[in-house]
This record gives structure tokens, sequence and C-alpha cells, in this order.
């Protein structure tokens, strides 16, 4: 990062970082150029720590994620949400002058991060090798489907079809029932998480680790997920095997499932320790599953795992929440309700934490959404403002920073470049 970038930043736009904002991403400089989910929350998770992120959106069109529900009002919540911490503007990025835009953008940040089908930033004149020229610092984060090269590289890449060809619904979901995908888009908010991690890998090899340029990364939306499958290619490369469904259990761990209440809550339960499972046998008043040569050690009870839910569900239909909760609190009992939207709103530990913010809103006044995580005890980050109207930085980025003229700015309106 250059000297001046590192000094604080002076805008203190609805957008921008405020100047007595310290958190450990200010001085950062970061072009939004992605859509939808991957790119996009990348940004936000570095915006939310101060960084100062430009998103750039089609003009009088903007983000398919303003139209994606929950809507209120004709408003997206879930844009809300994503579009938090930035800075907005519009700029078509197809046409020559927004082309000469963008590169003037480039020539001041940190990082670019984009999600469109690999060879679309080539056919615009704004591959890395172009930007790269423009600023030698720059880190390009491309985030695509199945990544920007190997056969499958422009194969449309959707977060379902990337969690199905990531191998993780083969072995997800019940035996009986088809393979199971995740009820909100996985993969794109796991490729996100990666590519900010990615960002700022290189920026640190970028500004510590001696080589003082940037770099471009590749992450495709299957990778991140395949990678998080920790054991699934050793043990198929060693020992042939092929991980199938078992509802909420674990060929690994016994017991782990989910439990139904006699009143109809679950319990989520894993004790594959031994001193775990003997602190649940205890508390279930059941010592007789410590003794029993089936139940000895946890590889036995993988083996037996029918037998052991059958003996552990059939407790749980006996008895309310509440009672077990209250015993396996005195037993210190590796436990915890299985939790909708709705208790988490309620839940103490929650509120405790403050996992759960009031952010100002334009449309609404104040909104309530996830707070910044993870937690930084010296430098934390922080929810500024929800996502704003677009374009509501378009005059103070291309007049206040970019120079534009009045005449000018009003032309770009006019052609739709902005």
């Amino acid at each position: 990062m250059s000297p001046d970038l590192l000094a604080p930043p002076s805008q203190t736009s609805a957008g921008a970082a405020p100047a007595d904002f310290k958190g450990p991403l200010r001085g950062l400089k970061v072009i939004d150029a992605g859509t939808m989910i991957a790119g996009p929350l990348a940004a936000t998770h570095l915006a939310d720590f101060g960084a100062d992120v430009i998103k750039i959106e089609l003009p009088n069109v903007g983000d398919s994620m303003r139209h994606w529900a929950p809507i209120k009002d004709d408003r997206s919540l879930w844009w809300k949400v994503i579009g938090r911490n930035k800075r907005l503007i519009t700029l078509t990025l197809s046409k020559p002058r927004g082309q000469e835009l963008f590169k003037q953008l480039v020539r001041e940040a940190d990082i670019v991060i984009e999600n469109y089908r690999p060879g679309t930033f080539e056919r615009w004149g704004l591959g890395y090798d172009v930007l790269s020229r423009i600023n030698p610092r720059l880190v390009f984060v491309r985030v695509s489907g199945f990544g920007q090269t190997g056969p499958y590289a422009k194969r449309g890449g959707y977060g379902t079809i990337a969690e199905a060809f990531s191998g993780i619904p083969s072995f997800t979901g019940f035996p009986d029932r088809p393979p199971t995908l995740p009820g909100f888009p996985m993969a794109d908010s796991v490729a996100a998480t990666f590519s900010a991690m990615a960002a700022m890998f290189a920026v640190y090899n970028r500004d510590q680790g001696g080589s003082g340029r940037g770099q471009e990364i590749d992450v495709s939306l299957y990778e991140p997920l395949f990678r998080l499958a920790e054991a699934q290619v050793i043990g198929f490369d060693q020992l042939g095997i092929v991980k199938e469904r078992q509802g909420n259990r674990l060929a690994e761990d016994s017991p782990r499932n989910t439990y139904l209440t006699k009143d109809g809550r679950w319990v989520g339960i894993s004790a594959s320790s031994q001193k775990t499972f003997e602190r649940l046998a205890l508390a279930m008043e059941k010592p007789k599953l410590i003794t029993d040569p089936r139940f000895r050690d946890n590889a036995s009870r993988c083996t037996y795992a029918d037998p052991l839910d059958a003996e552990i569900s059939a407790w749980f239909a006996e008895r309310d929440f509440s009672e077990i909760a209250a015993i396996f609190e005195r037993a210190d009992v590796v436990a915890g309700p299985v939790l909708d939207i709705r208790d988490i709103f309620s839940d103490p530990h929650y509120a405790a934490r403050g996992n759960i913010v009031s952010v100002p809103d334009d449309d609404f006044g104040e909104v309530r959404m996830q707070n910044v995580a993870p937690r930084f005890l010296g430098t934390p980050g922080e929810v500024r403002h929800s996502g704003r109207a677009l374009g509501a930085d378009n005059r103070e980025i291309f007049i206040g920073e970019l120079g534009l003229s009045e005449a000018e700015f009003s032309s770009l309106e006019a052609e739709g470049v902005i």
C-alpha cells in the first residue's frame, strides 16, 4: 500500500469509512466490480472492516440483488445487507468511455473484485495484463463457477451447480432421499469468504513480503467447498472410502444427530469423545450405555449407531425441552437446540454477543442485520449503514474524485455510461 493510502481517508460520505473509524482495513481502496453474491459479498467483508469499497452497478438497472426477495415496499432487504458500507456508482463497463473511467479508478485501487464469466473482462479490454500495467500494485480477484482455466472454465457457474460439483451433496441428506442442497447460497458465500481472505494474503505479500506488486487471484465457486471437505480425498485415495448420506449422522462421530423432544423441539448432540459420551449417558441416567461393549468407544458407537440413536431418541421423546436443557446444563453435556430466526432474535447469547445490530437505512429509518464477523477486540469492524440507492455516490466520485466537469457528467448520464 502506498504511503498516501495509509493516511486516514479524507472522505466522510455516507458510503466511506468516517475519519474516526479505526477498522483494520482503513486506508484500503477496493473496487467491487461484481454482481449478485460471491464477488460483492467478498467486498462487503472488506468494507465491514473499514476498506473504502466502491461498488459498480449498471445504470438504471443496478445489481440483481436489488430485486431479490425478501422485498418490502419494492425494496430488496437482501440488498440492504450485501450493499452495506459501500459507496455506490453506476458505470457501463462494456462502453469505451466506461472502460476509461474504470481504468482511472483502478489507478488508486488496492483490490478489484469481479465475478463475471471468464473472458468477459478481457473482452472489455480490462484483463489483468491491462490493469496491472496501469497499477502494478493491484490485486485482481476473479470469482467464477469453475475457475479461469480448465475445460469447464467457460461454463456458467451458479452456486447450486458448484455445490453439486463439489461432491458435498452426495453425502449430505438422508440415505433414502435425494442429495440435499443447502437452503442458502452456500457456495457463493464460502467463495466470498475465501476471496476476501485471498485478497488480504496478496496485499500482505505485496506490502510485507517484499514483492511490491499485486497479482491475479483465481477463485472458483466449487473449490472452496471442496477444500472444506477435509478427509474426502485422502480417505478415497488411501482406503477407497466413498462417503454416503447418513442424515444428521457422521460416519466418524457417534452419537451425532438431532433428537426430537416431547414438546416438539429439536436438539443437536455431538458426543464422540469418551468423556462427552459418558457425561451424556450419566445425565440420561443410563450408565449401562457406558458399559455396553457396543458403545465402549467412538469407533464401536459408529458401528452400532442405530441402537444407540434409538436409546437416545426414546429418552428425548419422554421429556420436554426445558427439562432436558436443565439436565444437560447441570451435567455439562455438549448439546444445543436447533434455533430458527425467531429463537435467535430472542436468544440471550446472541444479544450479549451483539450478533444482530440496528443499522441506519435510507428507506426504513433503521433495519436489523447480522453484525460484523469475526470480532476484532482492538480494531473492530462496524456496520455503518445499509445498502443505499443506485448511484448514490456518482457525483462525489466522478466529479469530486475523478475530476469530471458538470457537462461531462451530464453527457455520460445521457449516454448511459454512468
